[in-house]
């Protein structure tokens, strides 16, 4: 079915974080999570139209969130049931992905809900470009806490957003989902970090949005994913304030943590960890 999949005014992506100035005005499939934030990095490279993937819902319907926030400058946005592709992976987003949500933008354009992924893009590539410019969003990386001693705390809404220097050896509550990248499975984290927190995206397709968690022990990471259920994804704030803790790798568990401690119980103990 990909050999039919060839049109150069649709972007396939495993990341919406990728974006080049040459792809301006294209329709994006991009197997980022459907927040707003994904959705804002969409609207920032031109994108005519995003299919995103909806990471399950989660908490406050925050896994197609950009949906909404997209209409109000006339992006059409559609979103792929996390079950039906694997998050991470832009390949499998288009050959089989359903659409679960759109739009008014991506209605306007034809596309509606159960249609393929591929189809829902094709219809985008019709709609008129939208003009102006996207809302602005509130700072989406900030320090959460810093004590003589400790290792450092910091908030990424993100994982591109993950400082390669300054965060080796800290501690990073991310917003970023917990799958890998299909086309570079070898690419985890961007630093070294001593412990990172990231959301599950509902678990979906294969497990796809936890995948990360467990290939962070190969960086010595210990790394962990709140329910998405728990906290919104694409915002660090929220998994700082109400996330729980669904899943952890093996190096997470010897540090001290489990399955079920709350954000800030889990970095607190990372922040003393030997």
């Amino acid at each position: 079915m990909l050999e039919a999949m060839q049109d150069d005014r649709i972007l396939v992506m495993d990341s919406v974080t990728k974006i080049e100035p040459q792809d301006f005005g294209k329709v994006l499939i991009a197997a980022s999570h459907g927040g707003v934030y994904a959705g804002y990095l969409a609207a920032l490279g031109h994108g005519r139209g995003v299919v995103l993937n909806d990471a399950g819902g989660g908490l406050d319907g925050a896994g197609y969130g950009a949906l909404d926030w997209a209409d109000g400058f006339g992006m059409p946005v559609a979103v792929v049931d996390c079950m039906s592709a694997r998050i991470g992976d832009g390949k499998d987003m288009a050959a089989n992905g359903l659409i679960s949500r759109i739009n008014a933008s991506a209605a306007k354009a034809g596309c509606s809900v159960g249609m393929e992924a591929w189809d829902a893009a094709k219809l985008m590539l019709a709609a008129e470009m939208w003009s102006g410019d996207a809302p602005s969003l509130p700072e989406s990386r900030f320090q959460i806490d810093e004590v003589p001693g400790k290792r450092k705390v910091f908030g990424c809404d993100s994982a591109s957003l993950i400082k390669e220097d300054e965060d080796a050896g800290q501690v990073v509550v991310c917003g970023s989902h917990g799958g890998l990248f299909a086309g570079n499975s070898a690419y985890i984290l961007k630093a070294p970090l001593f412990g990172v927190i990231l959301n599950d995206a509902g678990r979906g397709k294969d497990d796809a949005g936890v995948q990360r968690v467990f290939a962070a022990e190969r960086m010595g990471i210990a790394a962990a994913a709140v329910a998405s259920t728990s906290a919104r994804i694409g915002d660090a704030r929220s998994a700082w304030d109400t996330g729980i803790i669904s899943v952890m790798n093996g190096l997470a568990e010897r540090v001290g943590g489990r399955v079920g401690m709350t954000s800030k119980e889990y970095v607190a103990v990372l922040q003393t960890a030997e």
